[in-house]
């Protein structure tokens, strides 16, 4: 539980400074690219999921006879699912805009989508939702009583908690994790590929460093894969828990609950060092926070990939 406040505490400030920062600028008449769409949907979702699951966990941990009520579960339940679905979806968004802006295409239809890809991703962070929304609310039906064991003080004890039905489970795993999963994976591949095979002398200036726009690239390509990476000890740890891989209060099973718990504030994190304007901004706060002395005026300077 120790665990479990300390990340929802980093993960919330960290995603709301994703937020906040993104609607100051639009308040101040800044037009917002894309990715800062992507990144303050995602923030958004984010600390949602963290509150969630801060209450879920305390409920099942304070009363576990209230928590395994159907009507309760079922709420918790699909407020879960609704913000993890969502994430991986809008994490494949993302990686869709970095692939059209760095990739270099010569069909037509892939030219025409880069062009338009500021009336692209709105629709797509909307389908994103309208997917989730539809792969999550079944869950409420799909129910079943799983009796578990326990032995309090050498008594055995059966209590039928509810858990999430299979034939649920494989259908929505396979549609809103396993098919982002797969999205993002070819996307990273392609974009590291292109980022390879299409070095230029024009990347570097005169003194051999790279240009600013090489750098958005390399750094848009390092943001991709470190949320393949997050995405993918993220799926794993939460496919072992669904199939009872570990028993209850387990090292392993506990492993895995931290991986769930310090996604979202990982995830912010990626997404903060992967732009210029957030990183510098946390730099500035962690400068105020222990440095007494004025910081500084700080000069962001925008990069278009």
């Amino acid at each position: 539980m120790c665990i479990l406040g300390v990340s929802t505490v980093f993960g919330v400030f960290t995603n709301l400074l994703i937020v906040t920062v993104n609607v100051f600028d639009k308040v101040r008449g800044r037009k917002l690219n894309p990715s800062d769409l992507i990144m303050v949907t995602l923030g958004a979702f984010n600390v949602f999921f963290q509150l969630i699951m801060l209450i879920n966990d305390y409920v099942s941990f304070l009363d576990c006879d209230l928590y395994s009520s159907e009507q309760i579960y079922t709420f918790f339940t699909v407020l879960l699912v609704l913000p993890i679905f969502s994430s991986f979806w809008f994490t494949v968004c993302l990686s869709i805009y970095y692939y059209l802006q760095i990739v270099m295409f010569t069909y037509p239809f892939l030219i025409r989508l880069k062009l338009g890809v500021s009336q692209l991703i709105p629709k797509l962070l909307m389908a994103s939702v309208f997917t989730s929304v539809a792969n999550g609310i079944p869950a409420a039906w799909y129910r079943y009583k799983d009796h578990l064991s326990f032995d309090i003080a050498n008594n055995q004890s059966l209590i039928a908690a509810p858990k999430v039905n299979v034939v649920y489970m494989l259908p929505s795993t396979i549609i809103s994790c396993s098919l982002p999963l797969t999205f993002i994976g070819i996307a990273n591949g392609i974009i590291i590929k292109s980022l390879l095979s299409h070095s230029h002398k024009e990347d570097r200036n005169a003194n051999g460093d790279l240009t600013p726009k090489a750098e958005a690239r390399i750094r848009a390509a390092r943001t991709i894969g470190g949320l393949l990476l997050l995405y993918i000890t993220f799926y794993v740890s939460e496919v072992l828990l669904f199939i009872d891989t570990f028993p209850r209060n387990s090292p392993g099973f506990c492993a895995c609950l931290i991986v769930i718990y310090i996604y979202p504030p990982a995830q912010s994190v990626v997404l903060i060092l992967g732009s210029p304007k957030l990183k510098q901004i946390s730099l500035a706060l962690l400068h105020c926070l222990f440095s007494k002395k004025q910081p500084k005026t700080i000069e962001i300077v925008f990069v278009k990939l």
